[in-house]
């Protein structure tokens, strides 16, 4: 019986073993990957589904892996839709990769997470690397402009180092801040993209509803930009090498008169008050209006074009090396980049140097650990440099050089007007602007048990700005003074420290919940100190010895500290995926408000159903996604200055017994009932992918209202003060957004596809104190929240006016203005509307063309129904003749126009000159032509490389504008706010002109 028992077990264990050791067994298994033209994919990632052993193809798309027989391979490459193969008894598996052209699956960061796009319930908008990297940015912001739905983005000229403006769903706030939060690798930042290298960059996306925003409270009002640097993957290292180089050519510029022109023009002002005889020009007339020089080069017929030598050829260059790779329990990215962009008007350049680790470490199966660290070093040079107002207003008939090719200080006798040609001179004018920047992402996460994860996430952000100005005696700014120097440096830290709880589970198989729990806190601390000083005593001294001038001018220190404490829940549930319910609340507490109002309490809700699930369309051929959103929910906003809630002191002078003494007034008025502006948005989408994927894209529409508006209030001047700032007025943003893409053909080796971006958006002020126009402020109720409220120009007064006329105390050949009440007389209760800088709609248009190894794409901007102000023709459209003018068709008794006034030599400017000076702000802007030639993995590899890429673009060959076309200007983009010198609306000297770049690149792999 025994012998029997152990002869049965034996053999049973036998048996166990024989299964164990079978199932122990791993498959070797090889095979090649290709994309759906057969063409191998070299850098796929093939994982063996729930471990940690991976591999990736090789050159020709070939693998090999291991693995047991009830083993999943996961295939993975990006832009295609992954694979899933069992194992079996297989040895060799081959697969073929679909692109994945709606990216439905894609997984999204939305703050504090990721989820996947059939998804989301919030108002989200996606930039992709490719988008980024196909044309040559200095600014991050750039790359959103036309790409994204509900984002207005605009850059006038081309300064080197200026910032683009953003506004995300038009403008809320009359004083606070409109500017969006930037979030780098999780970390908000306060510091700004200048800093931040593009192409480092693997997507950006925008949060544009309260129910997207509401997680990043008051910093998240304005809509919020999500910024993902580049990790590295577990596989082969690789190497990466981007590098372009690209020449620049102004695109135009502001047409003045030549030097014979000009003369015409002075004799015409003196004939309109009878000081020139009419008729054709003599020289004996010439010589009792025109000075010895001016004479001398109307014989000579010489003439300078001051704005042409102040000119150059640009150009722009960026290199990078990247390196990239990783195991099962490391990955890193680390890249060095050096870009710089010289800009076509001499002294003006911007450069920058930056370096990035980006680190992953599994320290075991329930911990991480991981940094994103950036550390750059920028230069500018003529950030405050604007030569061109001196250099069209110079008399073209002038002498600029003497006979030995000197600089002739003053070209003609007038004394408030300098040569421009001595403002570029090496060392007359220095204007430099160092930045360092330490800005990190430092996380560590712990699953502490399934479905729950917490993570901590640390940002310090440390940014040194130094500024030295040094501006000689040989200026215009000087004529022939002492020099002037000054030195700013500004030191900002600031930090956000995050504690996250996440869990995650699925009931079911139907059920999925997801709960997130945000403790947050934030603060930054910036202090300055600037000295200035009159009477340098050597200029090759510059601004580095302040203490050897004659005179300190000025010397300030200041310090300005802010915190922000905040806590958030964040609910998402679904339902079979089906249906989607997100709901956030927010608490936010800021150092900025009063201590009665100091917490703001935010809201939001939003729901998605996933049509293409019900039966009734689940096996459509025609439709793989149809969902509907809606949102509703609060944010508020707290981007003004800190202190401003307060009553604070300001210095005075007074005598004290005949003796000049010092004291302190009080200098604002304190409101600790300051309260948060809140916004209310109301939300609806629509996202869509139809015949197989090959339309898709997103419908939105949206509504925000926002309230208790943060704002100065006047007060009478009886009071001593000129008003306080309190919550006043209503505004309301309300728009459509389109979001479409389309494969149009794709036939064997040629396929063209078209992305489409449209955005609409009406904001208008909807209250005011009283219910009643703010005149002073130029607010109107049911206008947006800046217009421009003028004189309306209808003409010039003709000849056969001139009864007309004078009842306005006007002549034939001046302006004439709309007498809007009727009155008899102008003044200014005959201002109206003109327009604003809001435009009605904005487009962005890419069309993508590939053919076997080439690869084309052209991107197209407009905007269109803004207005704009041209302060070039008021400032520089003078009737004296004592100054060079715009080339404008003037009137004259034998020309008569109504485009611009005649010239007059007893008006140095004309009446109601401003009238002259607003225009259509509507353009269309060729922004981007790229070809690309990839090379195939064998040619490539016969080099050493894995993958080459060669490339040439074209950016902004073309510009159609009325504003360009009939009126002789340049550039109809400005900003919509007033910054960096620039009025919002207002297109000035301050403003590079545009640039056409022809730029040649290489990008390869190792």
């Amino acid at each position: 019986m025994c012998t029997k028992f152990y002869t049965c077990l034996s053999v049973v264990l036998m048996l166990l073993l024989s299964v164990g050791y079978t199932q122990a067994q791993n498959v070797q298994v090889t095979g090649t990957v290709s994309d759906e033209t057969g063409a191998s994919l070299p850098g796929v990632t093939i994982l063996l589904k729930g471990s940690t052993t991976g591999t990736t193809t090789d050159l020709d798309g070939k693998y090999s892996i291991s693995g047991p027989a009830s083993g999943v391979l996961v295939f993975s490459f990006i832009g295609y839709n992954p694979i899933e193969e069992t194992i079996g008894n297989r040895s060799q598996i081959s697969v073929s990769l679909s692109p994945d052209l709606s990216d439905l699956e894609e997984v999204v960061v939305v703050g504090y997470g990721t989820m996947k796009k059939s998804q989301l319930t919030g108002a989200i908008s996606s930039v992709s690397s490719r988008e980024i990297q196909e044309q040559p940015i200095t600014d991050a912001r750039q790359a959103l402009q036309g790409r994204a739905a509900g984002v207005d983005v605009v850059q006038p000229g081309s300064k080197p180092g200026s910032a683009p403006q953003v506004r995300i769903r038009g403008r809320r706030s009359f004083n606070a801040s409109n500017e969006p939060l930037f979030v780098i690798d999780g970390i908000p930042t306060v510091g700004g993209l200048e800093d931040i290298n593009p192409q480092d960059i693997t997507s950006m996306e925008v949060l544009k509803d309260a129910s997207a925003t509401a997680i990043y409270g008051s910093r998240g009002s304005n809509g919020v930009v999500l910024i993902t640097t580049k990790r590295g993957g577990a596989g082969k290292t690789v190497v990466s090498l981007d590098s372009y180089y690209g020449v620049a050519n102004e695109l135009g510029r502001i047409e003045v008169f030549d030097g014979p022109a000009f003369a015409e023009y002075k004799r015409e002002s003196r004939r309109t008050v009878g000081n020139y005889p009419e008729g054709p020009a003599t020289e004996e007339a010439d010589r009792r209006i025109f000075e010895p020089v001016e004479l001398e080069s109307i014989a000579l017929g010489r003439s300078t074009d001051y704005v042409a030598g102040l000119m150059r050829q640009g150009n722009i260059q960026s290199h990078q090396v990247g390196v990239s790779g990783g195991n099962d329990k490391t990955t890193f990215f680390v890249s060095g980049n050096y870009f710089k962009d010289v800009g076509v008007i001499k002294n003006q350049d911007f450069s920058r140097k930056t370096f990035r680790v980006n680190l992953d470490h599994k320290i075991n199966k329930k911990i991480s650990i991981g940094t994103s660290t950036l550390f750059t070093m920028s230069e500018r040079n003529g950030e405050n440099f604007n030569p061109l107002g001196g250099a069209l207003q110079e008399n073209p008939l002038g002498k600029p050089f003497d006979d030995n090719g000197n600089i002739i200080f003053q070209p003609t006798s007038d004394g408030l007007r300098t040569n421009p040609f001595s403002e570029v001179v090496p060392g007359a004018i220095v204007d430099e602007t160092f930045r360092t920047r330490i800005f990190t992402s430092i996380y560590a996460t712990w699953e502490i048990a399934k479905g729950l994860t917490y993570r901590v996430n640390f940002g310090p952000d440390f940014t040194v700005r130094r500024n030295g100005r040094f501006t000689g005696s040989q200026t215009n700014a000087r004529r022939g003074g002492d020099a002037t120097g000054s030195v700013s440096d500004q030191t900002t830290f600031n930090y956000t420290l995050e504690n996250i709880l996440t869990y995650n589970k699925t009931f079911k198989s139907v059920h999925n919940l997801n709960l997130t729990a945000l403790q947050s806190f934030q603060q930054d601390r910036f202090e300055e100190t600037s000295m200035s000083v009159l009477g340098i005593p050597a200029p090759s001294q510059l601004y580095h010895r302040l203490g050897d001038a004659s005179q300190i001018t000025g010397a300030n220190t200041n310090l300005i500290e802010w915190s922000l404490l905040s806590y958030m829940g964040r609910v998402n549930y679904s339902y079979k995926e089906k249906f989607l319910v997100t709901g956030t609340l927010r608490a936010d507490g800021s150092s900025r408000f009063g201590e009665n109002n100091r917490f703001g309490y935010f809201p939001s809700v939003a729901v998605g159903w996933n049509l293409h699930q019900e039966s009734f369309l689940k096996n459509s051929s025609k439709i793989s996604l149809l969902k509907l959103r809606m949102s509703y929910g609060s944010i508020g906003n707290q981007a003004i200055t800190p202190y401003q809630t307060q009553a604070l002191l300001g210095r005075t002078a007074y005598a004290w017994d005949n003796t000049a003494a010092f004291g302190y007034r009080p200098n604002t008025i304190g409101n600790p009932d300051l309260k948060w502006e809140t916004s209310t948005t109301f939300n609806s989408g629509l996202d869509f992918s139809i015949f197989k994927d090959r339309i898709f894209g997103s419908l939105e529409y949206y509504v925000t209202n926002t309230s208790d508006l943060l704002a100065p209030q006047p007060l009478p001047n009886s009071t001593g003060f000129g008003g306080f700032l309190t919550n006043i007025g209503e505004t309301q943003n309300r728009g459509i957004e389109l979001s479409l893409s389309t494969l149009n053909i794709e036939r064997g080796d040629f396929s063209w596809s078209t992305d489409l971006i449209f955005t609409r958006n009406r904001e208008e002020i909807v209250s005011l104190p009283g219910n009643r126009d703010d005149l002073a402020a130029g607010r109107f109720i049911g206008q947006p929240l800046t217009v421009f409220f003028d004189l309306k120009k209808i003409g010039i007064w003709q000849t056969e006016e001139r009864d007309e006329a004078a009842r306005f105390s006007d002549r034939p050949g001046e302006i004439k203005i709309q007498d809007t009440n009727n009155d008899g007389r102008i003044n200014s209760l005959d201002r109206v509307i003109l327009g604003s800088a809001v435009a009605d709609f904005s487009l962005g248009m890419t069309n993508r063309f590939t053919y076997k190894g080439f690869d084309l794409s052209v991107f197209v901007f407009g905007r269109f129904g803004s207005m704009i102000r041209s302060a070039f023709h008021d400032n520089f459209n003078s009737l004296f003749g004592r100054y060079n003018n715009l080339a404008v068709d003037y009137w004259t008794p034998n020309n008569p126009t109504n485009m611009y006034p005649r010239p007059n030599q007893n008006q140095e400017f004309p009446k109601y000159s401003r009238s002259m000076s607003y225009f259509d702000g509507t353009f269309i802007k060729v922004r981007n032509i790229n070809l690309g030639y990839n090379f195939d993995a064998a040619a490539a590899k016969k080099i050493g490389l894995t993958s080459l890429r060669v490339f040439s673009s074209i950016q902004n060959p073309f510009i159609f504008s009325e504003y360009r076309r009939v009126h002789k200007g340049i550039d109809p983009e400005t900003f919509i706010d007033g910054e960096q010198g620039v009025e919002g609306g207002v297109i000035n000297a301050n403003i590079a002109p545009p640039v056409v770049q022809y730029t040649f690149g290489i990008s390869a792999k190792f």
